[in-house]
């Protein structure tokens, strides 16, 4: 099973319909279940990161094998995430974070089990959700040694 945990709400009809069309098509692969956290307003990046933090951490179980969205984090080519989605996924429930435009809390990625970057590049978190998805089904292609275009 494959849970995901953003935050923030979508707002472009055409980012909604893509991240649903991507949702469905990963349904045929695995079970998934996407959450959207309210994001906190402010000024004060610790106190938004906090509020958010305990909102992220209330879906997440202890069990979870927790993979975190960070530019920082290790990168892989379609394969690469194939193999490594497949492995998690042999013994393990996993749990997608995408932070706010804030990021994550320190704490939410000390939790981690992987670190996650897809490139050094900052894309709008909207834009980003649809991305992340297509990457996803991808990799389940891939899995399942389906053709996908290149």
């Amino acid at each position: 099973m494959i849970k995901i945990i953003w935050v923030g709400k979508i707002k472009e009809t055409s980012y909604k319909e893509a991240v649903d069309e991507y949702l469905k098509r990963l349904s045929r692969y695995t079970k998934i279940q996407a959450m959207e956290i309210a994001d906190e307003k402010g000024d004060n990046q610790d106190r938004v990161l906090g509020r958010e933090k305990d909102r992220i951490l209330s879906k997440i179980k202890d069990r979870d094998y927790l993979v975190v969205l960070d530019r920082s984090g290790d990168k892989f080519d379609s394969i690469g995430l194939a193999d490594k989605i497949n492995s998690i996924l042999l013994n393990h429930n996993v749990t997608f974070v995408i932070g706010s435009s804030h990021g994550l809390h320190n704490i939410i990625i000390k939790r981690a089990n992987l670190k996650l970057s897809f490139s050094d590049l900052t894309f709008p978190h909207q834009l980003f959700r649809v991305i992340f998805l297509e990457q996803l089904y991808r990799a389940f292609k891939i899995i399942n040694n389906e053709t996908y275009h290149k």
